[in-house]
């Protein structure tokens, strides 16, 4: 069959219609709308017919085509059939083969699967034994650790075991022997660490007396170097300012302590916070810490009575001292264990107690030692403290509201003291035979009235008994500012305030003693006599006492030093010392009435007159010389004049008196005469004390005699031949004066110029009558006429 020149005829009559050749393409719609629209359909229809018809020759050369084909693929087909029968048969002997080799294989695969299996059971049985393992040497790890008392490592080996282990522990009875074991260990370690607080809390207490000593020590010792700097500071300034020196400062190099920290162990404290914030519960630990120790604190505030306070005060503030500031370093070092107002709360508690305690001890206090020494070590307790930022103004408030208490038995210490050295004084003058006494008891207390050292040895006009005051004084000017320093005075001007209490003492205790001494009718004239000078001397020291009290205050000296800023105390003893030359004069006129008692030991009526002066006078001398003689040596001049001139006043009023006594009925000539060499005898002894104690340089108005003047001038009237002249006013007022008229009169009247004997009127009775008698008649008369 040959299919190739029919195609080849086709090829050529698709050449007829090239319009329909052309549409064989995918879509002839085109070609058909373009046939109809030009009007030629029928050749398209040719066309189509033609192309139809082509395609059947087409369609039956193609089956023709592959039926040949298909035969041969049934042919083909036909031998592989054969084939395959033979190769199944073949397959049929090679399975029959395979399962007979295969059933042996199939044995040992089934022994090597449960070998498999075998092999990862004891690969699963060997890691849970790993496991246990680890868990059992992290329990021995734990217990070993808790033995050795490391319990934040077994605590952080109980972590690790409870986090990374225990869920993952696959035997089960050892997982529950964990879970129970795990909270036992906790507890245990809890309760062990508490009790390590507890004995670090015995420990740290009994430590605390010791750390608040040393603390207190050094503040005392800070305090001395304060103050010794102060007192340096305040010499130059001084020296600067009176032109001395010249101020200059130098730095202190001395070596200072280059570890201030107090030290003490707070590691037991340490670990237990550290264990139990880690075990969760540092809120119960912070709240035991704080209870046991404010237990621990009112145990310490509790004051034992089998010992006196002033036996244990210093151990009981320098327990709460040691206290607290433990407590500063646990606030500042332990974290969050405690807070700023827990350490105050105990704060408040201490003071609360404290204070009631010393108001308590100062109430009942005698000794103003004891109050002073509690006060100063309670000072440097408040001042230790107050570096650790704890207020302590309550305290200074209870030492500041006992001054009083403290000042009243500084004063009654001192008063008693004053008393012993006023009662047991000797009343001699010093004797000074070596420098080094002078300076401790002249120049220590500015006692010397002249710049220039006296030559030794040196005779004092005061007596011991001047240097034992001042050193009382300023022994009580120390304990005033003392007590008034350090915290005592902040609300105060201490200076005002020592002022006002050394006037009170130097008033009410010294002067007052030295008064009751002078009146106590003890002490003889030469005893009241140096008690005087003494008065003037201590008078003068009242200006170092001032300037002793501003030095210590601290103040400068100049301001005291001016005379409106002297002490009232000056004044009083002043006062004092002008009552003790009035009981001195007293003492003595009592002594010279006890030797003038001249209405019995003077002939009133002698018939001879006697130049020598009768035995009174020269007893009276020799008093006076022995009054005068030492008074000259120690008095002041101002004082010996007042003292002299009182002593012969006196002794002219004694004289007076006596011709006015009612016991004198009558004197004669006589008897004036005697008195009148009496007199001059007097007056010549008062001459020569008035010049010989060179107060004729300054009174130079009139000596001693003057003192004398009325009895001169009654011996003068009672002698003279023109007594009628006392009537003249102006004579009476030129020669005189002194002459009371009615005194006068009535000691005229006793005048009566006779001797006193049996006969004497008789043999008298011609006698002429002298010039003076007749004088004195005249006077007896005026005088009556004029009263």
């Amino acid at each position: 069959m040959d299919l190739k020149p029919k195609r080849r005829s086709i090829a050529e009559n698709a050449d007829a219609g090239d319009d329909l050749l052309l549409a064989n393409g995918d879509d002839v719609a085109p070609l058909v709308r373009h046939a109809f629209q030009t009007g030629r359909p029928e050749g398209l229809l040719r066309q189509m017919s033609f192309v139809v018809k082509e395609k059947e020759a087409e369609i039956e050369e193609m089956c023709k085509t592959h039926y040949e084909e298909f035969i041969l693929a049934v042919d083909e087909l036909r031998g592989v059939l054969f084939d395959a029968e033979e190769l199944k048969s073949q397959l049929h002997g090679d399975n029959f083969k395979l399962q007979q080799v295969g059933s042996a294989l199939l044995v040992k695969l089934e022994e090597l699967l449960q070998c498999y299996s075998v092999k990862k059971n004891v690969a699963e049985a060997v890691n849970m034994s790993k496991n246990c393992v680890q868990v059992l040497e992290l329990c021995v790890n734990c217990n070993s650790q808790i033995s050795e008392g490391q319990f934040y490592s077994a605590l952080k080996t109980v972590d690790v075991l409870e986090k990374n282990y225990l869920q993952n522990i696959p035997l089960k009875a050892l997982k529950m022997v964990v879970e129970r074991r795990i909270p036992v260990i906790k507890s245990y370690i809890e309760k062990n660490i508490c009790g390590q607080v507890n004995e670090w809390m015995v420990q740290i207490r009994s430590s605390a007396r010791n750390i608040g000593q040393t603390a207190i020590g050094r503040t005392a010792t800070v305090r001395q170097k304060d103050e010794e700097m102060l007192e340096q500071q305040r010499k130059t300034e001084e020296q600067c300012i009176s032109g001395v020196g010249n101020l200059a400062y130098t730095l202190d190099d001395e070596e200072l302590d280059e570890d201030p920290v107090i030290k003490f162990d707070l590691t037991p404290l340490y670990r237990a916070c550290h264990i139990h914030d880690f075990l969760g519960i540092r809120e119960k630990f912070r709240e035991y810490y704080y209870t046991n120790r404010l237990l621990q604190l009112n145990s310490d505030l509790e004051m034992s009575s089998a010992q006196p306070f002033v036996e244990s005060y210093q151990t009981f503030f320098a327990q709460i001292a040691g206290f607290f500031i433990v407590e500063d370093r646990v606030l500042r070092t332990a974290g969050v264990l405690l807070v700023a107002d827990q350490v105050e709360t105990m704060w408040e508690t201490a003071v609360a107690k404290t204070t009631s305690l010393l108001e308590e001890q100062f109430s009942s206090m005698e000794s103003a030692t004891h109050l002073l020494l509690v006060k100063d070590y309670v000072t440097l307790f408040g001042s230790t403290l107050r570096q650790y930022g704890h207020d302590i103004g309550t305290l200074l408030d209870v030492l500041n509201s006992s001054h009083d208490k403290y000042h009243q038995l500084l004063l009654e210490e001192c008063r008693q003291q004053t008393v012993d050295v006023l009662g047991n004084g000797s009343y001699d003058q010093m004797l000074i035979k070596k420098e080094s006494d002078y300076e401790n008891v002249v120049l220590s207390f500015n006692l010397q009235t002249s710049d220039i050292m006296p030559a030794l040895p040196y005779v004092a006009p005061f007596s011991s008994m001047v240097p034992d005051v001042c050193r009382i004084v300023r022994s009580f000017i120390k304990g005033s500012v003392d007590y008034l320093s350090h915290g005592i005075g902040i609300h105060m001007n201490v200076f005002d305030v020592v002022r006002k209490y050394l006037d009170n003492f130097l008033i009410d205790i010294l002067n007052a003693t030295i008064l009751d001494t002078i009146n106590s009718g003890n002490i003889g004239v030469p005893q009241v006599m140096q008690i005087a000078t003494n008065i003037a001397v201590l008078e003068r020291a009242c200006d170092f006492f001032l300037r002793h009290a501003a030095q210590l205050c601290g103040i400068p000296c100049r301001p005291v030093e001016m005379p409106q800023a002297a002490l009232s105390a000056k004044v009083v003893l002043k006062t004092s010392r002008d009552a003790a030359y009035i009981a001195l004069l007293t003492m003595v006129k009592k002594e010279i009435d006890k030797l003038m008692t001249l209405t019995v030991d003077v002939n009133w009526t002698p018939e001879e007159t006697n130049q020598n002066g009768n035995d009174y006078i020269h007893e009276v001398i020799i008093y006076l010389h022995s009054i005068l003689t030492p008074a000259q040596q120690i008095l002041p001049l101002d004082a010996m004049y007042k003292v002299g001139s009182g002593v012969f006043e006196h002794v002219s009023n004694v004289i007076v008196a006596a011709f006015s006594n009612d016991g004198v009925k009558r004197f004669n000539a006589n008897a004036v005469i005697n008195i009148e060499y009496d007199l001059q005898i007097i007056e010549n002894f008062a001459d020569e004390r008035f010049y010989s104690a060179g107060l004729g340089e300054i009174y130079n108005e009139g000596s001693f005699k003057n003192c004398l003047v009325e009895a001169r001038q009654l011996i003068n009237l009672l002698l003279s031949s023109q007594a009628e002249n006392f009537m003249n006013p102006v004579i009476r007022e030129k020669s005189y004066y002194a002459l009371d008229y009615k005194k006068v009169s009535a000691i005229c009247d006793k005048f009566k110029d006779s001797p006193d004997g049996i006969f004497g009127s008789l043999a008298n009775k011609n006698a002429k009558q002298s010039a003076n008698k007749k004088s004195m008649d005249v006077l007896k008369k005026r005088l009556k006429d004029f009263s």
